[in-house]
Order: C-alpha cells, then sequence, then structure tokens
C-alpha cells in the first residue's frame, strides 16, 4: 500500500484525488496540505512515497520549488505535478526540477490513478510541449528564452536579467531580439503583456 500526501488548495480536488486514490486499492493518503512550503516536514513525518504537487499552492507558496527540495531531501518518493493552468512552462520546469510526469488537471480522476501507478513502477509521463501561440502561429522558443520571457513578465529589466541568470546584458539582449523575430512583438513590453493576460506566462510561480 503506497502511502500518498496530496499538495493542493482546492479542498474539492484533495477530496476527489483521495477517494479516487482509496478505490484503487493499492493507494492510501496520510496526509492533505494547502501550503507547498509544508511538504517537506509533511513529507518526512508522514513516511510518504508519492506526492501530488500542485504548481500554485496556498500562500502563493510554489509547488515546483518544494519539488525541488523534496527530490534532494527525499531521493526515494515520486512526485507527480499537476496545474489547473495552462502555463506553458509549468511541465517542462517540473520535469526539470524532478517530477516524474505532469498532469493537467483537466485529464480525469481515473487518469491520475493510472499515472500514479505508472510512476510507482518507475515510469514518467509528460504532455507533449506546448508551442506558443503567438502572432507569427505557433512559435519553438528554446529553454532560455522562455527563462527571459518569464522574467520580463516579473518586469526585470535587462541588467536584472543578466544578473538572475548570470549571463551577460549583451546575451539578455540578443535573446530578447530573438524573441521579437519569433513572436512578431514590437517590444518586450508587448510580448509580456500579452503572454501574462492570455495565461501563457504566470509571473507569481
Amino acid at each position: 500500500m503506497y502511502r500518498v500526501l496530496i499538495v493542493d488548495d482546492h479542498e474539492s480536488m484533495c477530496e476527489a484525488l483521495e477517494n479516487v486514490l482509496a478505490a484503487a486499492g493499492d493507494f492510501t493518503v496520510a496526509g492533505k496540505l494547502a501550503n507547498a512550503d509544508l511538504a517537506e516536514l509533511f513529507c518526512e513525518k508522514l513516511k510518504a512515497d508519492l506526492v501530488f504537487m500542485d504548481i500554485c499552492t496556498e500562500g502563493n507558496a510554489s509547488g515546483l520549488k518544494a519539488i525541488k527540495t523534496l527530490r534532494e531531501k527525499f531521493p526515494d518518493v515520486k512526485i507527480i505535478a499537476m496545474s489547473g493552468f495552462s502555463e506553458i512552462s509549468y511541465a517542462p520546469r517540473a520535469k526539470e526540477n524532478g517530477a516524474h510526469a505532469f498532469i493537467p488537471k483537466t485529464k480525469s480522476l481515473e487518469f491520475f490513478t493510472d499515472a500514479a501507478r505508472a510512476v510507482m513502477e518507475g515510469r514518467a509521463w509528460f504532455p507533449e510541449p506546448k508551442r506558443f501561440p503567438l502572432l507569427k502561429g505557433d512559435v519553438t522558443l528554446t529553454r532560455r528564452e522562455m527563462e527571459i520571457l518569464r522574467l520580463l513578465c516579473k518586469h526585470m529589466n535587462t541588467r536584472e536579467i543578466a544578473a538572475e541568470l548570470f549571463i551577460s546584458i549583451g546575451a539578455v539582449k540578443f535573446h530578447k531580439q530573438n524573441l521579437l523575430k519569433k513572436t512578431g512583438f514590437p517590444t518586450t513590453a508587448d510580448l509580456a503583456f500579452s503572454a501574462i493576460t492570455n495565461g501563457w506566462i504566470n509571473p507569481l510561480f
């Protein structure tokens, strides 16, 4: 019987997951919490085998940050990231931080159960990478371009971005120009505004 910790600030989602996992027969929900910052403490206390981690949790606590911490502290614990937002970078960032799967909350509850079994058997599941749906059609952005775009959405200037990513100011300017060429926006401010208002980038997470 696998012990599961659910980290999600939506009570209805927690209850639905708990019910479907209990019905599956090979999982038991050992605990639920709303704030990802408490995941490390609860994971250790409850001896969790599997963690369902929402990306955006109570108090603006980041599930992405918590995933990285849990993987460092508890390398044997499996983690399934999940989100109800269409933010384009969540799945690749969750994978980079060590998650074993990423499930959009639009999937059925049965899919969550199947994914949990797959993860516990050593398999991974991630959706097809999303392309950026902007002015010039579906655009493929590099990992570095996505990093810079997310920082632009946090209203960081060129110098601040360079310091954050430990690259030169010239490199930031180069990538910003590539972003504009690929997306067709006249300025990075216009690009960032569109990315935020359309839900492609969440500057808080």
